[in-house]
């Protein structure tokens, strides 16, 4: 993937992890605890500035109940 498609995913993807995170009346620090990360760098994962690791990524499914 080039930089500029990886920064568009990491960006949409944040975004869908946002509104999701919002429809389920979730805080970050909340999707944060869950997940076992530090709420700065889940914030930083909405905002599209960086992307979750594999493990992360499969975690945050499961704390958003999306199936893989």
């Amino acid at each position: 993937m080039t930089r500029q498609k990886d920064e568009k995913f990491a960006k949409e993807t944040g975004e869908k992890f946002r509104n999701t995170r919002e429809k389920l009346g979730l805080t970050q620090e909340e999707v944060a605890d869950r997940v076992g990360m530090n709420v700065t760098n889940y914030a930083r994962i909405e905002r599209g500035e960086i992307e979750p690791s594999g493990s992360n990524l499969v975690k945050l499914y499961k704390v958003f109940k999306i199936k893989l």
